[in-house]
């Protein structure tokens, strides 16, 4: 069965296999860990932009560690998830200043690098350094589960480990880079997750799911926990040209990105109490009227949480102090701020 999978898979790439990606066949390490923490829960269509804007921006993990941190939040906007842009950032410093500037050559060392697990480990010293470590990602445990018919989750320790038992024993140790990126690009262009091209697919003659007619319903993944619903409302305060702002903290979600003044509620706020709720902030409500519209809602989805955001644009008419950790910022410069997705829908909107 393994002799089956491996030689028929192989054949399949040699002889039809014509995905293109930017970085397909790359062998500098830097690259390829680059495509590979950009391609963390984002789609290949959308990173491949990504991609080649910080090629261009920053040519070498020297260029990457010596710029300035805003900058490179600003060149990952819009892919979520910046806890991959924090460690790439740890992980560019870490290589260019302790490193001399040298990827580690084996897994072990590739394994030690902050924001880098199993998956992009294996990657990259299969690819760069042609070292026989397979890659599992989502599209190999799509073809594995359906091609052998197993039912146990993906997301389990249990099923972490004996899939990645099962795709070690099916490597081709004598070409691991081009085995490893043909059953990646198999689960991308034929085994898909939804109306997988059976009729074109080489391993169509002993898949157990073709057989048993249940691809659909492989591989298995436990139950999601149900999201946390959060409520945020922003106040887009205007004055003469400039916008309050501030830069996240902490160690909640987007941190490092900016926002407006912003009020969180357990639970909606009503359109009229709206205002009230911003006096009880402390956001400083100045004795002259101000004009005021409200946009919204904006909605994200994060792994665990669902975000709700309303903002509410005011323009004042008297002079108004920054509260404490915010800074008033030129308008036309927002530009140059990171800010999170349903924040640069709101601007787009907008202000154009």
């Amino acid at each position: 069965m393994n002799l089956y999978f491996r030689s028929h898979l192989m054949h399949w790439n040699r002889l039809e296999n014509d995905r293109q990606m930017p970085w397909k066949g790359e062998k500098d390490p830097y690259r390829i860990w680059l495509s590979e923490i950009i391609l963390q829960q984002t789609r290949v269509e959308q990173g491949i932009s990504y991609y080649e804007r910080f090629v261009t921006e920053f040519p070498s993990i020297r260029h990457l560690a010596v710029a300035p941190e805003a900058k490179v939040f600003k060149l990952w906007e819009g892919l979520g998830y910046y806890s991959r842009c924090r460690n790439l950032i740890i992980t560019a410093k870490h290589i260019a200043n302790e490193l001399n500037g040298l990827f580690p050559t084996d897994l072990e060392g590739l394994r030690s690098l902050k924001g880098v697990g199993p998956y992009t480990a294996a990657a990259i010293a299969s690819f760069a350094y042609d070292l026989p470590h397979a890659v599992v990602d989502g599209n190999v445990f799509r073809v594995l589960a359906r091609f052998f018919g197993l039912s146990i989750p993906i997301d389990t320790k249990e099923g972490k480990a004996e899939f990645s038992k099962l795709a070690q024993q099916l490597l081709d140790k004598k070409a691991p880079a081009l085995y490893n990126q043909a059953i990646m690009d198999l689960g991308a262009v034929i085994c898909k997750p939804r109306s997988p091209n059976c009729n074109a697919c080489p391993l169509v003659g002993r898949c157990r799911a073709f057989r048993d007619g249940n691809f659909e319903e492989l591989p298995v993944k436990s139950p999601k926990p149900s999201r946390r619903k959060r409520y945020l409302y922003y106040v887009f305060a205007e004055k003469a040209g400039k916008v309050l702002i501030r830069e996240r903290t902490g160690r909640d979600v987007w941190r490092h990105l900016h926002e407006f003044f912003l009020i969180e509620k357990k639970n909606p706020v009503k359109m009229n109490s709206i205002w009230q709720e911003i006096k009880r902030s402390g956001f400083p409500v100045p004795a002259i009227p101000v004009t005021q519209s409200f946009h919204g809602p904006y909605r994200q989805l994060l792994t665990h949480q669902e975000i709700n955001a309303l903002f509410i644009k005011i323009i004042l008419r008297s002079n108004m102090p920054a509260p404490e950790g915010y800074a008033w910022r030129s308008k036309e410069n927002l530009k140059d701020f990171a800010f999170p997705r349903l924040t640069r829908a709101f601007l787009s909107e907008t202000e154009g």
